[in-house]
Parts: C-alpha cells; structure tokens; sequence
C-alpha cells in the first residue's frame, strides 16, 4: 500500500508539474516556473519513496529521496510564493541555492547500511552539516514564505490559499510522525500533493 500510495503521488505532482509548465510556456511568469520545478522534485521524491517501499532503499535512491523531498520541494515553492509576491530577488537565489543543494547532495557522505522499506533516517546516515543543516534552513524558510505570501493574499484567494497552506501542512505531518516512527510517509505525501494541486488549480 505504501508503495502505490507513493507512485500515485508521484503521478499527480508529475501531472501538476506538467500543468504549470504548460501554463509558463503560455505565460512566461517566472512563479509558475518555480512552481513546476517544486512538484517535479516533489514526483522524484515520491517516485524514489515508492521505488523505497517496492524493492528496498539503497544509497542511490536515499539520495535521491533527499535532495529531491529534503532539500528542493518545500524551498522551490517557497520562491514560487515570493515571485508571486513580486519578489524578483527570488529568482537568482533560488538559481543558487539549487546549484548548492544539488552540490551537497551529490558529495554527502553517506554512513551506514541502507537497507529495508522503511524511509532511511537522515540522522542516522548523514552528518549534521552541511546535508541536514541545509535542509532544516531551506525547508523552514520557504514553508515559512508559502504560508506567509498565502495568508497576505488570502483575501484575495481564499479557498486556492487555503488547500495550500493544508497541503503544505500534511506535508509537514507526515514528515514530523515519519521521523519518529508513528506513521508511513506515503499517505501523507498523496494528501498534501492533492492538496496542493487543488489549490494551485483554484489560485
């Protein structure tokens, strides 16, 4: 179940990525971009969680899972939400920021035995910093700029906002209940995908 919880996410996120794009092409507005980037991480993560679950992890896929969940999602929507806002400083620093993560992704070392169906913990194969320093920075600041550009414009939006900041949030729940062990991650990832897809579409 887990593992097809995941593939089906990742063929929405891929679906609205797809969108978004197909909506920049048309458009050239550089959040929509952004947008399309973030949910094309976020299908590469659910692919590699669902590939995880159905045949073990290993250290290729776990790095994958964590530069595409860990480090880019969450940060790329969070650039979206601020060119929206018309922030256009958000874009070579999102541009940078992707060369670094990619970077520490790839360089990171990676201690211990991968195995099983279960999510590999971050703290228990990764030092602290840079890998997990990043992503901890990265994610809580582009969480916290999608919420906050919601919730400033959420009067104009209301209910695209809404699911949003409820997808954003699942996402968060279910990384929080993953990391302590109480709940699997693929429900969450499918809840909090179309969550934001609904709410993409609306806004």
């Amino acid at each position: 179940m887990e593992a097809l919880l995941a593939f089906a996410a990742a063929l929405l996120a891929l679906r609205l990525a797809g969108s978004l794009a197909g909506r920049w092409r048309a458009r050239r507005r550089p959040e929509l971009l952004a947008w399309a980037c973030s949910l094309f991480a976020y299908a590469v993560a659910a692919a590699a969680l669902a590939w995880g679950a159905s045949y073990g992890w290993g250290t290729p896929a776990f790095r994958v899972y964590y530069l595409a969940g860990g480090l880019l999602t969450a940060p790329l929507l969070g650039i979206g939400s601020l060119l929206l806002w018309r922030r256009r400083w958000a874009a070579p620093v999102g541009l940078v920021y992707v060369g670094l993560a990619v970077g520490v992704a790839l360089a990171m070392p990676v201690t211990g035995h991968i195995a099983g169906h279960s999510i590999p913990q971050a703290q228990d194969h990764l030092d602290f910093f840079p890998p997990r320093f990043l992503a901890i920075v990265a994610n809580s600041l582009g969480t916290l700029a999608v919420v906050g550009v919601a919730l400033l414009t959420i009067r104009r939006r209301p209910r695209g906002n809404a699911l949003i900041i409820g997808g954003v949030g699942v996402a968060a729940v279910g990384s929080a209940l993953a990391g302590l062990g109480v709940a699997g991650t693929a429900a969450f990832v499918a809840v909090a995908v179309a969550l934001l897809y609904a709410g993409i579409v609306l806004a």
